[in-house]
């Protein structure tokens, strides 16, 4: 599980940083936007001490709860697909180490993220840098049902591999409102590929992209109960 002590932020973190950012501005993520507010995000606070060496790798890392944190690459991939703008109201499906939920909050959106993992959600409730994102939000409860009494959103963003589009989700998004998804793969078994998706007046539109691996979003929640934090 996730270590909850306060650590410092280096020089040597730092320059972990910098070099990890070029190496996924160099993978073909272009917004800059999106690469400083992850050069600004210590990731080393996420991750269990056992892990601090490799921190800065663009690699996934388990977190607890048979949860994982998404490598860099993805969090930013996914982040430059959502197109945020400040002060968009975006929801996100799968808090898990709220480091992407931090990525959103630095870039000026208000975010309302939702964990079904009771441990990783009362983890999150003592982790001391999620403070310095006032306008974040975190629940727990059912990511499939979404939150109905928050909506409408501007963006939607779901970290786990999907089955198919949630439709209460979509009633949630606002017309003209982007969603971001992985979605499975009918053709290859334990593979989502990445959708961005528009809604419309009638429906949707949408684009699918390249080829990834996330862990499976299920519903419900672990205890059958719903908090908000």
């Amino acid at each position: 599980m996730l270590q909850q002590q306060e650590r410092p932020d280096t020089y040597r973190h730092k320059g972990l940083r910098a070099e990890l950012i070029a190496g996924i501005r160099a993978k073909g993520i272009k917004n800059e936007r999106v690469l400083s507010a992850l050069s600004k995000i210590p990731r080393h606070f996420f991750l269990d001490t056992a892990f601090e060496s490799r921190a800065y790798t663009d690699e996934a890392f388990p977190i607890g709860a048979g949860q994982t944190i998404s490598q860099p690459y993805t969090v930013a991939y996914q982040t430059e697909l959502l197109q945020v703008k400040p002060f968009d109201k975006v929801l996100e499906v799968g808090t898990g180490s709220a480091y992407q939920a931090c990525v959103l909050a630095e870039l000026g959106a208000m975010v309302y993220t939702i964990e079904r993992q009771k441990k990783l959600f009362e983890y999150n409730n003592h982790f001391h840098f999620l403070k310095h994102y006032p306008r974040l939000k975190r629940f727990y409860g059912d990511g499939f049902a979404g939150l109905p009494s928050y909506a409408p959103f501007d963006k939607v963003i779901i970290t786990a591999a999907a089955p198919e589009i949630p439709p209460l989700l979509m009633a949630q998004l606002k017309i003209g409102g982007l969603m971001v998804l992985p979605v499975d793969d009918p053709e290859q078994e334990g593979i989502q590929r990445m959708m961005r998706l528009t809604r419309t007046e009638t429906g949707h539109e949408h684009e699918l992209l390249d080829s990834f691996s996330f862990v499976p979003m299920l519903g419900g929640t672990d205890k059958g109960s719903f908090h908000s934090y």
